[in-house]
């Protein structure tokens, strides 16, 4: 009872405290080109990530913790104005929750979501899942196995992390079901092949976001950079190793071992939180064929890449790499998930597998499937509309352009811990590839330090948002999956800090590597560099594995 009455008159006063400030500052802003709130750039403008990170942590509520978050921001840019931060919220050009709505990139994503639904919708009403699953019960035989197989297909699905996410899950949901592999396992495994594939895949939407961060003017091809870097993005290429390593060792430790446990026992949740709801695999429908996923899939694939080739100017004279670095890959996988639901209609008609009044109900069903990621993304750029208004990626490139003159060998690693944590404090790697790359171009104009280095922001930037709650690609893993998204964050997180540290003690010997080398540093020093990194990722991994073993057995 005292616990409440104290929590009451906090809230009072808090509210009491936002009413003076209400009352003592502007409701409007007179001059929005040169307005800056109190803590504009500095350490409390990552407040509001931080506070909607917590929460969701404690509460194992995201919907609300984001909300709070947001509203954190809002306060904090309209120094406590209620007026303004509702306006702020709402309505502000420059990160409101209408503008970022209204933005055609985001709706293009929302729109993209929706078509990969209905699509998901479509296949499984024809039977094609349920098909695949039968298909591959006859062949995957073990738990390895059919978490290698979801690996495997995240690997070939490299095109976009958005439809990476929700193919792989739903292709592979009903075959980990029923060889007992965890909901959070299965989330972590989508989520390792998204991002982690996209960044070190050549023909991708991430590869695309890259290359257009490199500063005009600069002398560099973007493209180039990019297949350079690819040696030493250690955290995508140690996160891929580190996931063969636990599946074929059968290894899990802290929280996702008692989901696996859990999973081994008939329990594929662990938690009672499951927004998806008890959706375990009990598909005996039997009219489908493994054709009838396998061919709108390859479509998808095919077209998306179509997509992003077309509205880069391919067919305007452009060449493939050029195409692909101008893209527009929001309109490019809207027009390749249109393209392909019209194809999966016409296909399935054709077969006779579905009625037009089937195709009619799996729209709403598709989209009803979609709200929840949906939600959580629009408030996830919104909370991000809010850290940007703050300034706080100005106030992270300040501690690291600060930071280079002085410690110039250390740089890659610095680099990478900076990128960590900026994409993890907002949620998006594809911000920080554009705040940190510029940075790095005017610090090391030319040179393997140069390469190195991008490569430590786009390896970092992944971690981070790996490991961000906040994160879209996170979100699309959980949603994926049909996993609560924050069991997926709590297991996720201790393998992705392995990962992190391996990458950032491997940075450390790179830049020492590099200053020894000096002009002499090539592709072969790379893949010494790279192979150096995962013998030191594997004694680690073998060391968990040892205690993890020996735990147990007490």
């Amino acid at each position: 009872m005292k616990k409440t009455n104290l929590s009451w008159v906090g809230a009072l006063l808090v509210f009491a405290l936002l009413l003076w400030c209400t009352a003592a500052t502007p409701g409007t802003i007179a001059d929005p080109a040169s307005y800056a709130p109190a803590v504009y750039s500095s350490m409390l403008s990552l407040l509001p990530p931080v506070v909607a990170i917590v929460l969701a942590l404690n509460t194992k509520e995201v919907y609300t913790s984001l909300l709070v978050g947001i509203a954190t921001g809002a306060l904090l840019f309209a120094n406590g104005n209620l007026e303004l931060a509702l306006n702020t919220l709402f309505f502000n050009e420059d990160g409101g929750m209408v503008a970022k709505l209204s933005d055609s990139s985001n709706v293009g994503i929302l729109v993209f979501l929706v078509m990969l639904g209905i699509l998901v919708a479509l296949m499984n009403k024809a039977g094609g899942s349920a098909a695949f699953g039968r298909w591959a019960s006859t062949h995957i035989h073990s738990r390895a196995g059919a978490q290698f197989s979801t690996l495997l297909l995240g690997v070939m699905i490299f095109v976009d992390d958005y439809f990476n996410c929700l193919t792989v899950g739903s292709v592979m949901r009903p075959v980990t079901d029923r060889q007992k592999v965890s909901r959070a396992k299965l989330a972590y495994l989508i989520d390792a092949t998204a991002a982690p594939v996209c960044i070190i895949a050549p023909v991708s939407s991430w590869a695309a976001a890259v290359t257009s961060s490199v500063p005009e003017g600069s002398g560099i091809n973007g493209f180039t950079m990019f297949l350079r870097t690819i040696p030493y993005n250690y955290y995508a290429l140690l996160t891929i190793v580190m996931s063969l390593f636990l599946i074929f060792t059968g290894t899990d430790y802290c929280s996702m071992k008692q989901h696996e446990d859990n999973a081994r026992a008939g329990d594929l949740f662990t938690t009672a939180d499951r927004p998806y709801g008890d959706d375990v695999d009990t598909e005996d429908d039997a009219h489908g064929h493994v054709i009838d996923l396998v061919a709108p899939v390859l479509v998808l694939i095919a077209a998306c890449i179509f997509g992003l080739i077309y509205t880069g100017g391919f067919f305007e004279g452009v060449d493939f790499i050029t195409a692909f670095a101008d893209c527009n890959a929001s309109a490019g996988l809207v027009l390749g998930s249109s393209i392909a639901l019209l194809f999966t209609f016409v296909f399935y008609r054709v077969r006779s597998v579905m009625t037009f009044q089937d195709f009619a109900a799996c729209i709403p069903e598709g989209f009803k499937a979609m709200v929840s990621p949906m939600l959580i993304l629009s408030l996830a750029w919104t909370l991000s509309g809010m850290t940007g208004l703050l300034g706080a990626k100005y106030y992270v490139a300040n501690l690291l352009s600060g930071s280079a003159a002085a410690l110039q060998y250390m740089l890659p690693v610095i680099i990478f811990l900076v990128a960590v944590f900026l994409a993890f404090a907002t949620g998006t790697s594809w911000g920080t590839f554009s705040i940190l790359i510029p940075i790095v171009c005017h610090a090391f104009p030319e040179g393997e330090m140069l390469v190195i280095s991008i490569a430590a922001c786009l390896s970092g930037a992944v971690c981070g948002d790996h490991c961000s709650p906040i994160s879209d690609t996170t979100i699309m893993a959980s949603a994926g999956a049909h996993c609560s998204h924050v069991n997926h964050v709590s297991t996720q997180l201790p393998y992705a800090i392995t990962a992190a540290s391996c990458s950032a003690a491997c940075y450390v010997i790179t830049g020492i590597a590099q200053a020894v080398l000096g002009a002499n540093g090539s592709l072969f020093t790379s893949l010494i560099l790279l192979a150096v990194a995962i013998a030191v990722e594997l004694v680690v991994l073998s060391v968990i594995r040892v205690r993890t073993n020996k735990k147990a057995a007490e």
